[in-house]
């Protein structure tokens, strides 16, 4: 057995768990690791999109939804607005609701899997671009009407958004604040960040299982071939509508996440170009290959961030004509250009099926 193969793993596993405390050597401040901390939310989207459109053969366009809905749940659930609102909800919860993290993160994926199977099941019968068109309308509707469910009960505060949201507390502790063990000062974002590392490990280990068990193989087959799989026995609409709560699970828990480490939840960030920019995360690392999913979701989640300190100083070379966010904009969309015209199976693809028969 090659030790060495062992070693790229290892270094790898170093260089996540000691991220915090290197961006720290280096002086880079706490900004990069923000960075990296909304990236990981962006893997556990890119993976629940990557069940449905990579294993399951579904284009969804309107992913985000279900990252809307485990957003508002957690607002709701973790902050005054509700109390505020309604006599009722004062009377019993005079300072708000606060419920618990292992409460609040099943709640956030039951909700979006109800969500996911609501979606799905109107849908059974259509494919392709009618499926997408759908799908997209979904996503819009969700949005719209968070958007507009402040009147006549004032339930999501509009446009508003709602504020005042719990930070995550984890066995009691609030990662909102700095933590100090075993002679090291852990800051919040740090905090956050092993946190969210750990859901998407768990991420990554339930997707891998998912994708070697009799579920995941039947999806596959479904995606082949949808005839062919019934007519091997398979109940191809259960399996649409288990991939759809399946996949919307994993947003609704991402998304019950970004509340609680935004604090604040508003429409705006739930508009059709995140679900464009999740599709593309899966399509460009590589449709149904969980290494090119991940991929894919860490490199279009920074980019557009690192790419703030390029277009700045394109900004100043035009003598301030060029709008730095929309050139900004513009160089991810090259880039992502660039890279479907060089690698148009995706960055990391899946193995070709001619292979794996070869070389075995």
């Amino acid at each position: 057995m090659d030790k060495n193969k062992f070693l790229p793993p290892a270094l790898a596993c170093a260089g996540l768990l000691l991220m915090p405390f290197i961006t720290a050597q280096l002086g880079l401040g706490e900004g990069p690791l923000r960075i990296i901390d909304l990236a990981l939310l962006y893997v556990m989207l890119a993976l629940g999109l990557n069940v449905v459109v990579g294993y399951a053969g579904l284009l969804d366009l309107g992913y985000v939804a279900f990252y809307a809905l485990g957003a508002y749940l957690f607002a709701l659930l973790a902050s005054p607005q509700l109390s505020e609102n309604f006599e009722a909800f004062a009377t019993a919860f005079p300072a708000g609701l606060h419920m618990p993290l292992w409460l609040l993160i099943p709640c956030g994926a039951a909700l979006a899997g109800l969500a996911g199977t609501l979606l799905g099941a109107p849908t059974l019968r259509l494919r392709g671009d009618y499926l997408a068109i759908v799908t997209l309308g979904f996503g819009e509707i969700i949005r719209v009407f968070m958007n507009n469910l402040d009147h006549p009960l004032n339930i999501t505060n509009g446009p508003r958004g709602i504020g005042q949201i719990d930070g995550i507390h984890v066995l009691g502790h609030d990662l909102n604040k700095p933590l100090a063990m075993l002679g090291l000062k852990l800051s919040s974002i740090s905090q956050y960040y092993y946190l969210f590392l750990l859901l998407v490990v768990f991420s990554i280990v339930l997707c891998l299982r998912l994708e070697k068990s009799r579920i995941g193989r039947a999806w596959m087959a479904m995606r082949e071939d949808e005839i062919a799989a019934k007519a091997m026995g398979i109940n191809v609409r259960n399996m649409k509508l288990l991939a759809f709560a399946m996949g919307a699970s994993f947003g609704g828990v991402a998304g019950s996440m970004f509340a609680g480490f935004q604090g604040f939840v508003s429409p705006e960030s739930f508009s059709l170009q995140e679900s464009v920019m999740i599709v593309a995360m899966v399509v460009l690392g590589g449709i149904g290959h969980i290494p090119g999913v991940v991929l894919g979701a860490l490199l279009l989640a920074a980019l557009p961030e690192v790419l703030r300190y390029v277009a700045g100083p394109l900004q100043e070379m035009s003598g301030g004509r060029l709008d730095a966010a929309i050139l900004r904009q513009l160089l991810v969309a090259l880039a992502m250009i660039g890279v479907m015209l060089l690698r148009p199976r995706g960055l990391w693809p899946a193995p070709e099926h001619g292979r794996i028969a070869g070389a075995s």
